[in-house]
């Protein structure tokens, strides 16, 4: 089976601020996070550097063939670190620029990139300010990966915005912030358009409280397919900072082993949709390895 990530994060440091609030990378894992220290990624990522070269080594693990690498404000800029990573691993990543303008597009488009990340959850700006980003984006076939906010405050703005560009490919990030009152409003914006699909980066951690298996999140991902279609939703794990409590393998084996998703839906959920959302080629054949353990 061929298996991607549709949502995951690479940073070199984290040092910025947000609203104000302190994020900066320390050691052991570690970064004050909003002023407060947090477990921001495993403690064996000693020196806080989020690689590309380890996330090659989780995934080659996994059985992962390619990865969409994706952009947060929380996390600083990593438009530079991702040109690199995606001149260097293009085979196996999807990377992202992050953009809030026209020009920033343009210079993203430039550098080799074919995608902006936007985390409108985080932004206090209309999303239609950036109209003229995203009229830009579907000229040049580029993709846009949205999160949204918790409520209904910007489903009417995203519905107008993929209506207005309606060749613009749209990746809905978080599934739709599955446990709060704008799941359904979110995932439903696959049917506003046609090239609008979910994924379902964070998924473990939204629901983290209940922990693996994960069972209602499994039957969320049955009630969306329900919704848009299963062809419309595609797997993600936002790594790295959902592995400080969970493997990279647990973060989508549990889709592997649920009873409630057919093995062609699996198939669809887990790979074969990202592959033709976002063009992956020449994926790696990735044999399964056993663990000394076992």
């Amino acid at each position: 089976m061929t298996i991607i990530d549709a949502h995951s994060h690479l940073w070199l440091k984290q040092d910025t601020w947000v609203d104000g609030k302190r994020i900066l990378t320390l050691q052991n894992g570690r970064s004050i996070f909003m002023d407060e220290e947090v477990q921001m990624i495993p403690p064996f990522m000693i020196d806080g550097r989020n690689t590309a070269e380890v996330f090659l080594s989780n995934m080659n693990y996994a059985q992962v063939g390619g990865a969409v690498v994706v952009q947060e404000i929380i996390d600083g800029c990593q438009n530079k670190y991702l040109k690199e990573v995606q001149d260097t691993y293009s085979d196996r990543f999807f990377c992202m620029g992050m953009a809030q303008t026209k020009e920033e597009a343009q210079a993203v488009h430039d550098a080799g990139m074919n995608g902006i990340a936007v985390p409108g959850h985080r932004l206090s700006a209309p999303l239609h300010n950036m109209m003229p980003m995203f009229k830009y984006m579907e000229e040049q076939g580029m993709i846009l990966s949205m999160c949204l906010g918790t409520d209904e405050s910007q489903i009417s703005e995203m519905r107008e915005i993929i209506q207005e560009c309606p060749n613009l490919k749209v990746a809905i990030g978080h599934f739709g912030m599955v446990t709060t009152p704008a799941f359904e409003s979110q995932v439903k914006l696959a049917l506003a358009g046609k090239n609008v699909t979910v994924e379902a980066g964070g998924i473990t951690w939204l629901y983290n409280s209940e922990f693996y298996p994960y069972p209602s999140a499994v039957r969320s991902i049955r009630q969306a397919a329900d919704w848009v279609g299963m062809d419309r939703l595609m797997w993600g794990s936002d790594y790295p900072r959902t592995i400080t409590a969970i493997t990279y393998k647990m973060s989508y084996d549990f889709v592997l082993k649920s009873n409630e998703l057919t093995e062609e839906e699996k198939e669809m959920f887990l790979g074969k949709n990202a592959v033709q959302f976002y063009g992956f080629k020449n994926l790696p054949d990735l044999p399964y390895i056993k663990n000394m353990s076992e």
